[in-house]
């Protein structure tokens, strides 16, 4: 009864996407158990090199023959002198918790270090196309109409990513055949392209029925959903399925560092803030100590990815460290929910809540 025009587009069971957050955490295991559990495995590719993504999508299909997706991020356009400068100041910020961590002092950024993230993207799009990956979803934006109609000629599905719902008809606009809608509760980076962060904080129960009376395409549904119960509200309201982050973040099978998952775990429902300290653009996490000192100069760091550059050597120490305080602990607002688990007792007992709900 959880069958529709998602999951016979997508060729998935249930109507369950694992989110594709970057950073490791989408490991090789994760994306095939999800897929062959039935939802659909996505891997998180943001950060990834063009010949990491060949080496995963290998991987995964020596264990899967489902279907699973993967996620680009769409070159965030920046203003590099005034972030030179913001960087030279950011240092001087971060600098102090280095000392903590037993880092040496940074004093200055190299901007070269990220000018060709065009020429990446691209790379990464021939990678998608070379591999024969039959979904492919972006985040930060739409990509370019010769990008689309060359991943449309592959017959690859391409899904979109929106947080308001000016952005969604934008995605349907381009040509996206599946759109992403993120509420505010959804953890880590804001998908917002169009409108402020603020503009772009929008309840999901609120978010859904008034995209999908603007749109065409199917709506998926994320942020917060953890369960059978987010679920079929979800598709109450009108979305054809889900997208899951957090959910899946703690399972066993899930590259995220176990001093990671136990915040998670442990954390409740009014500890995750907004922050663009970490990386530069917002995003939903845990809140810590390195939040909470950061917050007096936010204003003035610099935008993503320089920010995310220039904290990369914090966060790592951290983890290997296991200091939470100064990891970026991205988290949706349904922590309580969360549990330590196989991917597929998840969706098992998703799918089970779910079918009680609806008989």
């Amino acid at each position: 009864m959880l069958t529709n025009e998602i999951t016979e587009f997508l060729q998935i069971e249930y109507p369950i996407i694992q989110a594709p957050m970057a950073g490791g955490i989408t490991t090789s295991t994760l994306v095939a158990e999800v897929s062959k559990a039935g939802g659909l495995g996505m891997i998180g590719a943001g950060y990834m090199t063009p010949n990491q993504m060949r080496e995963q999508i290998r991987e995964i299909k020596l264990v899967t023959s489902r279907p699973f997706g993967i996620n680009l991020f769409v070159p965030t356009e920046f203003n590099v002198v005034e972030n030179k400068v913001k960087s030279k100041a950011a240092n001087q910020f971060l600098n102090p918790i280095r000392d903590q961590l037993n880092l040496p002092h940074k004093n200055d950024f190299d901007i070269s270090a990220i000018n060709n993230a065009h020429e990446t993207f691209n790379d990464q799009i021939k990678i998608v196309i070379e591999e024969k990956v039959s979904i492919c979803s972006f985040t930060f934006g739409i990509p370019s109409k010769d990008v689309i109609t060359e991943l449309k000629q592959h017959n690859i599905t391409l899904v979109g990513t929106a947080t308001t719902v000016r952005e969604a008809m934008e995605n349907e606009k381009a040509g996206m055949d599946i759109v992403v809608v993120q509420g505010s509760e959804a953890g880590g980076h804001r998908g917002n392209f169009m409108d402020s962060y603020q503009e772009s904080l929008i309840g999901l129960m609120s978010l859904i029925p008034q995209v999908v009376d603007n749109v065409r395409i199917p709506v998926i549904a994320a942020g917060g959903i953890m369960d059978g119960r987010g679920l079929m509200a979800s598709i109450c309201l009108g979305a054809k399925g889900v997208q899951m982050g957090t959910a899946f973040l703690t399972c066993v099978e899930s590259g995220a560092h176990q001093v990671y998952k136990e915040a998670v775990l442990n954390a409740k429902e009014d500890q995750t803030v907004l922050t663009r300290s970490f990386s530069g653009k917002w995003a939903r996490g845990i809140k810590n100590e390195f939040i909470l000192e950061m917050r007096k100069h936010e204003a003035s760091l610099p935008d993503f990815p320089v920010q995310n550059i220039l904290t990369q050597d914090i966060r790592k120490a951290s983890a290997t460290q296991g200091q939470q305080d100064f990891m970026s602990l991205w988290s949706g607002q349904s922590p309580r929910l969360a549990k330590n688990q196989t991917v597929e007792t998840l969706i098992k007992n998703i799918i089970a809540e779910a079918e009680k709900i609806l008989f």
